[in-house]
C-alpha cells in the first residue's frame, strides 16, 4: 500500500474512524489515538521497538479494537526541513507497516515533538528523567497527531463557511 498525503488520507476515512498517531522512537514507539470526530488526540501507549512483525501485531490489536482507519507516522526531518537518512528510514518503516497491516498511512513532520514534550515535562510537570522516559514517546505521538488534526481542521474550515 502506498503512503498517502495527509489530505488524501483524511478523505479516505469513513465517518467515525479514528487516526492512530505513531512516533517511532529508537527504543519505544509512542502511540496516540484521535477521537471519533478526529478533533482531539490522546496518548494511547507504547510498544517496544523490535521486529516489524511483533510491532505490527501489537498495533493491529489497537486498530481492530478502536476502529482505526488510518495511521500517521512521525517523519523526523532534519532541522532545516530536508529529508535525511532518519526521515528515509521512518518513511520506509511506515510503508512496510502499512503494507503489513493493510491500512492507509501518511507521514507527518515531527521534528520538534519529543523536544517540546520533554521541555513541558521538565518545566511544568517536574517529572524525573526515568518517569519522562516512560511517557515522552506516547505524549510526542499525541502532540504530533494533534498537529495533524488541527491542520486538517484549519484546512477545511473555510470550505464550511
Amino acid at each position: 500500500m502506498a503512503l498517502f498525503n495527509m489530505a488524501q488520507l483524511m478523505e479516505e476515512l469513513s465517518p467515525g474512524q479514528r487516526l492512530l498517531g505513531i512516533d517511532p522512537g529508537s527504543r519505544t514507539i509512542g502511540l496516540a489515538l484521535s477521537d471519533v470526530m478526529r478533533m482531539v488526540a490522546s496518548p494511547c501507549g507504547v510498544v517496544k521497538r523490535g521486529k516489524l512483525s511483533v510491532v505490527a501485531d501489537e498495533i493491529q490489536k489497537i486498530i481492530s479494537r478502536e476502529d482505526v482507519g488510518g495511521m500517521v507516522v512521525g517523519l523526523p526531518l532534519s532541522l532545516d526541513g530536508s529529508f535525511g537518512p532518519a526521515a528515509q528510514a521512518a518513511r520506509d518503516w511506515a510503508l512496510a507497516l502499512s503494507e503489513r497491516l493493510g491500512i492507509r498511512a501518511a507521514v507527518w513532520d515531527e521534528r520538534f515533538s519529543s523536544s517540546v514534550v520533554n521541555r513541558l515535562l521538565v518545566g511544568e510537570a517536574d517529572l524525573s528523567r526515568k518517569r519522562r522516559q516512560e511517557v515522552v514517546d506516547k505524549l510526542a505521538a499525541a502532540y504530533m497527531l494533534q498537529g495533524v488534526l488541527d491542520h486538517h481542521a484549519l484546512r477545511i474550515a473555510p470550505e464550511q463557511e
